[in-house]
């Protein structure tokens, strides 16, 4: 583990796997890549990391809880394929279960797997707090209703919601205060955050940014913007896994 500054003052956490340490995009959703002790030390070290740099209050959660979700996910969720790892997937989970937001927002949910990772801290069998709205984002048509399909499986009172929609649309349309915003929408996550920026972001909202490493370079316009002190308290590179995540603490 290792806390350092990067390029563009960006803070990076780094496991000292996090290169070897791969997602196969078109195989098992759900691989065994280490022991489970190993995975539970690794997400520890960057919670305490993001602890330190002041973006969460503490880096305690429920693991018993996080183990009933992820078992559930396994089980019931039809997911084609992921770049959510096991890591990324109990990070999430934990990120989600410390903040606990009331309003949490996740732009570009695919199948469903990302926005569960997030909100699986608020309903199903890992809940451990009561959010007050949870919205999911996905703009293929399609693939929003395999989404509600799979999280109506852990959510059957259907407190979540699951939107076919643009989520810079939405966003726009749809003002009102953000607790978490997590992106994960190829292309989108610029003008997703500067809406947000202007209609739902607060000080003290949370940003996670997913696939920081491998499209950084895509990404690079959001890295400058949510790196620049104007808009973020902090903001770290949390790189546990060859996807990583961008997490932020929004200046407002």
């Amino acid at each position: 583990m290792s806390l350092s500054t990067g390029d563009s003052m960006a803070i990076e956490h780094r496991a000292a796997d996090w290169r070897e340490y791969e997602m196969d995009w078109t195989g098992d959703p759900h691989p065994v890549k280490e022991p489970l002790e190993a995975e539970i030390r690794v997400v520890a070290d960057a919670l305490k990391a993001l602890v330190r740099c002041g973006l969460l209050p503490h880096d305690a959660y429920d693991e018993e809880r996080f183990l009933a979700h992820r078992a559930a996910v396994r089980e019931r969720f039809d997911i084609p394929w992921t770049g959510i790892s096991p890591r990324m997937e109990r990070l999430l989970y934990a990120i989600n279960a410390v903040v606990q937001p009331g309003v949490m927002v996740a732009a570009g949910i695919f199948c469903g797997n990302t926005f569960i990772c997030n909100a699986g801290a608020a309903i199903g069998p890992g809940a451990c707090y009561t959010a007050e709205r949870l919205v999911g984002i996905e703009i293929v048509a399609g693939e929003a209703e395999r989404a509600a399909r799979n999280v109506a499986t852990v959510d059957p009172a259907g407190q979540a919601e699951i939107l076919a929609a643009d989520a810079v649309e939405w966003l726009a349309a749809n003002p009102g205060r953000i607790d978490l915003l997590y992106i994960d929408a190829n292309g989108s996550y610029l003008p997703i955050v500067e809406t947000a920026a202007r209609t739902c972001l607060s000080r003290g909202s949370l940003v996670l940014a997913h696939n920081s490493v491998n499209l950084a370079a895509q990404l690079a316009p959001y890295l400058r913007f949510v790196r620049d002190p104007k808009n973020s308290v902090e903001t770290v590179n949390v790189m546990i896994d060859d996807q990583g995540l961008e997490v932020t603490l929004w200046r407002g």
